[in-house]
């Protein structure tokens, strides 16, 4: 879930953008990453990712955030684009009421091939275009409560929301991976003592067996 690879960073986290075509996931991608928003962005082709190295709570996390086709067609990689996934980013068009639709379909996708403690971020997108809403944002906080999501809606175009997103996404992500090394730690601590103990115990019952077989 997470590694100390080198001295760039402390943690490693792959995040998946996952939604319909169209909703602007590769957007949301470039406006994180590198800044940049594209009106003439074409529909993504197989697979792209790009990396953005940030701080949480005083660690460095690298995170590599991983942009897929949605179209039907390309849903065969979805096994391996999953695998490793620690968080998503699950978008939809506020302007295009299918895209909110499907977004239950993508989580039973999500859940059927990722790691069960994975942290879902549902993300209404184009929110500067709140003049063509059809999706309201009271129906989009009632799906994240019930399907417990976090929730944000956010425009890539005017940069709104996009660093809080990926930020919420990571430092919960990093509770939880510092909470499961602590437990770890605290379990291989136990196990060491419990361990150290039994050794003992078995010693002095082969002692006891031997003796037996002896007087016999």
């Amino acid at each position: 879930m997470a590694n100390r690879l080198d001295h760039d960073y402390d943690y490693l986290f792959k995040i998946v953008l996952i939604g319909d075509s169209g909703v602007g996931k590769s957007n949301i991608l470039s406006r994180f990453t590198r800044n940049e928003f594209s009106l003439d962005s074409k529909s993504t082709i197989g697979v792209e990712f790009a990396t953005k190295t940030l701080q949480v709570e005083g660690k460095t996390v690298k995170a590599q955030i991983w942009d897929t086709a949605g179209q039907e067609r390309y849903r065969a990689i979805t096994s391996a684009y999953y695998r490793g996934a620690v968080g998503a980013f699950l978008v939809y068009d506020i302007t295009k009421k299918q895209t909110f639709e499907n977004v239950q379909r993508w989580l039973r996708e999500l859940r059927d091939h990722a790691d069960s403690n994975i942290v879902v971020m549902l993300a209404g997108n184009k929110s500067d275009l709140n003049h063509l809403r059809v999706v309201s944002t009271e129906e989009a906080k009632v799906m994240a409560e019930k399907e417990g999501l976090s929730f944000l809606e956010t425009s890539a175009l005017e940069s709104v929301n996009i660093d809080k997103a990926f930020h919420t996404i990571l430092k919960e992500i990093f509770h939880i991976v510092s909470k499961k090394a602590l437990a770890a730690q605290e379990a291989a601590s136990m196990s060491g003592r419990r361990i150290q103990g039994t050794t003992i115990n078995v010693a002095d019952s082969s002692t006891n067996t031997n003796k037996s077989c002896c007087s016999t």
